[in-house]
């Protein structure tokens, strides 16, 4: 995999602590002008061959066949066109798009031009969550799950000042649902499939849910996922079925360690993460189906981001939750 990066903010950083152990190129790196320095410092620290200041001149190499797009959320769907449009794939962070609209347009594009596309979640790719997978079903039958990711957020005190910083703007597709209860979301679909409905409340702040309370329902159990940006609490997620529980205070975006405990039994402590960055997994599987030139593996992945992208769109439609970027396609 070659690789282009666009963006040069806190979440590339991120990628860049651990993707040299991953059998990844590093091709070219792009973001504004006004990052130039902090471009030829990463060009210096990481061995990119090329830094741009335009996306257009990333995607004009013909070295690249791969672009993760680390740029804020609004921008994920007008860049994400880009990507498809110049016949390359697509590594899109979390939330995929704005909305499940722009997210079936960015598939149709992916499909008529036979390439890939994946949403950077480390969630459903952690060890972890796949053992819970696993054992879900020595569970018998779910009744209850109730996640939460709580973290008062270091941005949250100068949004009160007017400070109006991306995670808190409305305008950059920002908020407590696509920040924070995206993983909750993932963990729940991933694990259970779509839900027959969902409804969600949250607390509302300069057109932004700084907090909120989703409940999606299912056949026969319910669950119930809270986000908050502006107060804090611990991590609690548990799913409970009549034959025991499987926890964690872990938030599910590192998902370090759970417990299975059956009825009358001691519980279980697995960590199989081996200590690895939290990104590294998703980018092991990504690098795997890139290289098998898995179509069918990938779809399979890009429909579960598309189930979480309808629950994303119907949560802001019960808040009224409009972002700008929603007019686009």
């Amino acid at each position: 995999m070659k690789l282009g990066i666009v963006g040069a903010g806190l979440i590339v950083h991120t990628l860049l602590q651990f993707i040299h152990e991953v059998d990844v190129e590093l091709v070219a790196i792009s973001a504004t002008p006004s990052e130039i320095d902090k471009l030829n410092q990463l060009k210096e620290e990481h061995g990119f061959q090329y830094v741009y200041t335009d996306i257009d001149e990333l995607l004009r190499n013909e070295e690249i066949d791969t672009v993760y797009l680390g740029v804020n959320n609004q921008l994920h769907y007008l860049f994400g066109k880009k990507v498809l449009e110049a016949k390359k794939n697509l590594i899109l962070e979390k939330p995929f798009t704005s909305n499940y609209r722009q997210a079936m347009n960015l598939k149709r594009l992916a499909e008529e031009n036979g390439l890939m596309i994946f949403e950077a979640i480390s969630t459903i790719h952690n060890p972890n969550f796949l053992k819970i997978k696993e054992l879900l079903p020595t569970l018998g039958d779910i009744k209850i799950v109730s996640l939460n990711y709580t973290q008062y957020s270091s941005r949250y005190d100068a949004f009160k000042r007017g400070e109006i910083l991306p995670a808190f703007d409305y305008t950059k597709s920002g908020g407590a649902l696509m920040d924070l209860n995206i993983y909750n979301i993932h963990f729940a679909v991933r694990l259970f499939g779509a839900p027959k409905e969902v409804h969600y409340i949250a607390n509302m702040e300069r057109n932004i849910d700084t907090s909120g309370i989703l409940t999606m329902e299912y056949d026969d159990f319910k669950i119930v996922s809270v986000a908050a940006k502006d107060c804090d609490a611990p991590f609690t997620n548990c799913i409970q079925g009549n034959e025991g529980c499987i926890y964690t205070n872990s938030p599910l975006f590192t998902l370090t360690d759970f417990y299975h405990r059956l009825n009358k039994q001691e519980s279980v402590h697995y960590d199989l993460t081996n200590n690895a960055h939290r990104m590294k997994h998703e980018f092991l599987d990504f690098i795997d189906i890139f290289e098998r030139k898995d179509l069918k593996a990938d779809r399979e992945l890009l429909d579960h981001s598309l189930e979480v992208m309808k629950v994303i769109s119907k949560a802001r439609e019960d808040i009224g939750l409009v972002f700008p970027d929603d007019s686009n396609l």
